[in-house]
C-alpha cells in the first residue's frame, strides 16, 4: 500500500479536503469466486467469506425482478413509496420514520455525513465493523476505539467515552457485532442510551437480526428520538448484489437523512426485490433454522479439531487458529484453503492475527471447508 507521503506527493497540487483520508486503506471485500478462478484456475468454489445467504433468495423475488424487465428505461420511484410502506408495516413505524438506501453501509456513510464534521468524534467499539472508523476519516473527524470486552462492545467503557469527548456526534453499535458475533441485551443498551445525552445519535447496525430476533431494539426508537437503526437486505434477505438497506428513525432525523441522500439511490429492481423478500417471512424462518442448525454442527467440528471459537448469533462464526506447529498460523490457513477453493476472511485488518471469519454455508459447503481444513491441520 502507498504511504500517505506518497499518495500525496502524486496527488500534488490537489488536496484531499482532509489529512485523515490519506491514511485510509480501501475496504478489504471478501475475494470474489471469479477472482480465485482466474488466480488458481479453480472452478469449484465455496465462498464462505462475505456472510451471504448461502441458500439464496426467495423465489418470490425472481418472480418481482421478472416483472421490472420491461421497465429498466424508466428510473425507479425515488421516494422508494411501496418499499417503505411495507418496511412501515413490517416495523410498526410511520413512512417518514424511514430511509432507504444502497445497502446499510450507504446509510452509515449519509449519516456521518449529515451529523459529523471536521474536529467532530465517533465513537465505536474495538473489533466493530471496519467502516466505522473508515467514516471518521472520510469526514476529517476523531475516531474514538473503545477497547473490546470479551470481543464484544463495554458499553460502559463507550459511555465514558462519550463523557471524555464532549464533541462526539455519533456512536455505532453493530449488535449482533461483526466481525464477532456477539450479542448485547436490552437492558445494556436501553441503559446506555439513557446515559449519553441527546445530541450524541447512537446508531445501531442490526445487519443480521435476522438470524438473532431477539437482538431487535425497534422499541427504543418510541423512548428516544437519538436512536437511528440501520439494517440490511444483503444477509438473511440473499439480496447483496442488489445493495438495499434502510434506516429506522425519528421523523426529524429520517427528514435530513433523505435530503442528503442521493436521488434514486435505489435501484427499480431493488425495490421490488426486498419489497417481494420482506412479504417472504417463511424464507427469512427456514434460513434461520438452516444456519442455527448448521452452526451448532460448525461448533461441534472445531472443538473436535481443537480450534476455539466464540459463540456467535449471526450467520459466521470467529475461530482462533492457535496450534502448536510452527507454520500454521491464520493466513496460511487462509491461503491453504483458497489453494483448495474454499474462501474464508482473514480478521488481520481488525487486528485480530490469530483468527478466521467463517461464513456459515449449506451443508455440502460445511462439510467441505472441515475436511480441507482438517487434511490442512493433520498434513505432514
Amino acid at each position: 500500500m502507498q504511504s500517505s507521503q506518497s499518495i500525496e506527493s502524486s496527488l500534488s497540487p490537489l488536496v484531499p479536503a482532509y489529512a485523515s483520508i490519506l491514511s485510509l486503506a480501501p475496504y478489504q471485500t471478501g475475494k470474489p469466486v471469479e477472482e480465485l478462478t482466474r488466480e488458481y484456475g479453480i472452478s469449484d468454489v465455496v465462498k464462505l467469506a462475505s456472510n451471504e445467504n448461502p441458500v439464496g433468495c426467495s423465489p418470490k423475488v425472481t418472480l418481482a425482478i421478472t416483472e421490472q424487465l420491461g421497465q429498466l428505461a424508466r428510473y425507479p420511484d425515488g421516494n422508494g413509496y411501496y418499499l417503505k410502506q411495507a418496511l412501515a408495516d413490517f416495523n410498526d413505524v410511520n413512512v417518514d420514520q424511514i430511509t432507504l438506501g444502497n445497502g446499510s453501509d450507504d446509510l452509515l456513510d449519509i449519516l456521518a455525513r449529515s451529523f459529523v464534521g471536521a474536529g467532530d468524534a465517533i465513537v465505536y467499539s474495538q473489533y466493530a465493523f471496519v467502516v466505522y472508523s473508515m467514516l471518521a476519516k472520510m469526514q476529517g473527524a476523531m475516531d474514538v476505539e473503545v477497547p473490546a470486552q470479551r470481543f464484544g462492545h463495554d458499553l460502559k467503557a463507550m459511555s465514558q467515552a462519550v463523557q471524555d469527548n464532549p464533541n462526539t456526534k455519533l456512536v455505532f453499535i453493530a449488535n449482533p457485532n461483526n466481525p464477532t458475533g456477539t450479542q448485547l441485551a436490552h437492558k445494556e443498551l436501553h441503559a446506555f442510551v439513557a446515559s449519553v445525552p441527546s445530541s450524541v445519535l447512537v446508531v445501531l447496525d442490526e445487519a443480521y437480526i435476522e438470524y438473532s430476533p431477539e437482538s431487535n431494539n425497534r422499541a427504543l426508537l418510541d423512548e428516544f428520538d437519538n436512536v437511528v437503526i440501520v439494517r440490511t437486505f444483503s444477509k438473511a434477505y440473499g439480496l447483496a448484489g442488489l445493495r438495499v438497506g434502510y434506516a429506522l428513525s425519528s421523523v426529524a432525523v429520517a427528514d435530513l437523512l433523505n435530503r442528503i441522500r442521493q436521488p434514486f439511490n435505489v435501484s427499480r429492481i431493488g425495490l421490488a426485490a426486498a419489497a417481494a423478500a420482506l412479504a417472504d417471512q417463511d424464507f427469512i424462518e427456514r434460513t434461520r433454522l438452516m444456519n442455527d442448525e448448521q452452526m451448532r454442527w460448525l461448533e461441534k467440528q472445531f472443538d473436535a479439531l481443537g480450534l476455539g471459537f466464540i459463540k456467535s448469533h449471526a450467520n459466521f462464526i470467529m475461530v482462533k487458529i492457535e496450534v502448536e506447529m510452527e507454520d500454521i498460523t491464520a493466513a496460511s490457513i487462509h491461503e491453504a484453503l483458497l489453494e483448495q477453493g474454499v474462501i474464508i476472511r482473514p480478521l488481520a485488518a481488525y487486528g485480530l492475527h490469530n483468527w478466521l471469519r467463517i461464513t456459515v454455508g449449506l451443508a455440502e459447503d460445511n462439510l467441505r471447508l472441515i475436511d480441507t481444513l482438517r487434511s490442512i491441520l493433520t498434513d505432514d
